[in-house]
């Protein structure tokens, strides 16, 4: 899975006052983390909507590339109503899936959508939950699972203590961050990070960060 894709850094609005201090805490707590953006340049501030489309967008990316992400993401946010819960209920299946949902993300979709239009998941109040109880509530909705809850509340929400340990690029990053032999397990992770708190969301974003640059990839890649 690639890092969460970035916008331009041109668009990419700067880092709240919050998220400088936070970064600058997260240095003295690990050491690793102080030359990050010395090397990989300006961290970009990445955020989407808190509502039913950045959830949406959310699970365009799971387990795929950012270009083929985007692709997809592309397509069915040009498709009439569907970033609304409603309107993507009223779409038809064909279309969702010639925008590039498999047959399981078109259910997925339409499970997400389905909860929200039925009051069954109110993502405005849970922005204002505990983390544990937003992540179990959008991780109960069929296809959604905690790294997809714990993505929405980072880039949604902009909560500042969460981390998707289950994220393959962020164990990569660490990996060559710390010069580990290998990459951690989710469960070595969970414990890495938390000397991290309360800013595993800020070391979650400085790690993408630091892979994208080493992998070679824009800092300005679209989303």
């Amino acid at each position: 899975m690639d890092p969460p894709p970035t916008t331009a850094l041109a668009a990419s609005p700067p880092l709240p006052e919050w998220a400088r201090a936070g970064i600058a805490e997260l240095a003295l707590l690990d050491t690793d983390f102080a030359g990050i953006e010395a090397v990989a340049g300006p961290l970009p501030w990445r955020s989407r909507d808190p509502g039913f489309p950045g959830l949406l967008r959310t699970i365009c990316g799971q387990m795929i590339s950012n270009q083929a992400a985007a692709a997809i993401w592309g397509r069915l946010s040009a498709l009439p109503g569907v970033l609304e819960p409603e309107g993507l209920l009223r779409t038809d299946q064909a279309q969702l899936r010639e925008a590039g949902l498999s047959r399981p993300k078109v259910a997925h979709v339409r499970a997400l959508a389905a909860a929200i239009a039925e009051g069954r998941l109110d993502l405005v109040a849970l922005r204002m939950a505990p983390d544990d109880v937003a992540v179990a509530a959008i991780s109960a909705i069929p296809g959604l699972g905690p790294w997809t809850a714990r993505v929405h509340l980072l880039f949604g929400f902009e909560r500042p203590d969460v981390f998707p340990p289950g994220d393959v690029a962020l164990a990569a990053g660490l990996a060559h961050l710390k010069g580990l032999p290998e990459r951690p397990s989710p469960k070595a992770l969970v414990a890495m990070a938390v000397a991290w708190s309360p800013w595993r969301s800020l070391a979650a974003r400085l790690l993408w960060h630091h892979w994208r640059h080493v992998t070679g990839r824009p800092a300005g890649e679209s989303s």
